[in-house]
């Protein structure tokens, strides 16, 4: 295996971690308008990922940042074209990580219902939105033979586009939902399960006709492997939460997120960008990658670092794995 190839599996690790993680982290924050009845319940959703959504926002730097180094092409091709979305994107995460620390800052209950609504929204838009945009990446988008894109912003909401976004979107409220049942206790949690339930009915009829349409389109017997991996671990995520196993619901809808990016990545390569215009103007792990030096030392610097981040972040949600529920928040910051 070459290096551009170690590197195409690597990304894509970075990204499965970013959504199995990020992916709860958007679920709560669109949880807090459709499960949470007033502040204090509000509160509570928004302590269970206080501590954490920080450092989940760190899998997309290092993504971003691999691909910059690894694939200049890919990364220069993806931002311009993409350049709208991915820009909503960043302005919905800028004011999110905003609004979790200004929130509590004062007391008004206008100052926190609006900072409350930056969290829904600014959770709910990236969720649909990344779904937009890697359905887009796998489906092929209009690349010239100068590996430009020559679309417009309205060519990525095409059908597949957009139903890869509502996937996404309940898929991270579903797998929200379960990680609030686990971490909270009282009515909310028990609320959190009902709802769970339906969202995974939801999900699972929705990611079943996406996924088909993946396979079909651009799959091969891995990529079915991994289709067959995601519905089974969504059924046993939903029954898991049925039977208030919350842990193993958990564990169940994070393979399911594992499971579904892993089939995008792996209908993807050895292409990293179709073009939908002509298959030879497709960048490619290789035609897209960096020189063979730089990959090495790439790789040197991850295996210095990446074992050092997935500790300090694996000790953090250790030290915040206790339950929450209203009991636990003072009345002086709801």
């Amino acid at each position: 295996m070459e290096l551009h190839d170690v590197w195409f599996v690597l990304i894509a690790v970075l990204w499965i971690g970013y959504f199995f993680l990020e992916g709860f982290d958007f679920g709560v924050g669109v949880l807090t308008r459709l499960l949470a009845r007033n502040r204090p319940e509000r509160r509570v959703l928004i302590n269970t990922i206080g501590p954490v959504w920080d450092g989940n926002e760190v899998w997309l730097l290092s993504a971003g940042g691999a691909t910059f180094a690894a694939f200049p092409e890919w990364y220069a091709t993806l931002f311009s074209g993409f350049y709208l979305p991915l820009l909503l994107i960043l302005v919905c995460l800028i004011v999110r990580g905003v609004a979790f620390e200004y929130r509590a800052k004062r007391p008004e209950e206008k100052w926190q219902r609006n900072w409350e609504q930056a969290i829904f929204w600014c959770s709910l838009l990236p969720a649909f939105l990344w779904g937009v945009a890697f359905a887009n990446i796998v489906r092929g988008v209009k690349i010239d033979r100068s590996h430009e894109y020559v679309g417009t912003a309205l060519d990525l909401l095409n059908p597949y586009a957009l139903l890869g976004g509502l996937v996404t979107l309940s898929l991270f409220t579903f797998h929200g939902a379960v990680f609030t049942a686990l971490k909270t206790v009282g009515e909310i949690r028990e609320r959190a399960r009902k709802l769970a339930l339906w969202l995974g009915l939801a999900t699972a009829v929705m990611a079943a006709v996406f996924l088909l349409w993946t396979q079909v389109d651009n799959g091969d017997g891995q990529s079915l492997a991994a289709l067959i991996v995601a519905v089974v671990a969504l059924v046993a995520a939903v029954a898991a939460n049925q039977a208030g196993r919350e842990g193993w619901a958990f564990a169940f809808s994070g393979v399911t997120i594992v499971a579904a990016v892993a089939m995008l990545f792996l209908t993807l390569f050895p292409n990293v960008m179709p073009s939908s215009l002509n298959e030879d103007w497709s960048l490619t792990v290789t035609n897209a990658s960096s020189s063979p030096y730089t990959l090495k030392i790439m790789t040197w610097c991850a295996v210095i670092a990446t074992p050092i981040v997935m500790l300090y972040q694996g000790w953090t949600y250790w030290v915040f794995r206790k339950r929450i529920g209203t009991q636990h928040i003072a009345e002086t910051v709801h």
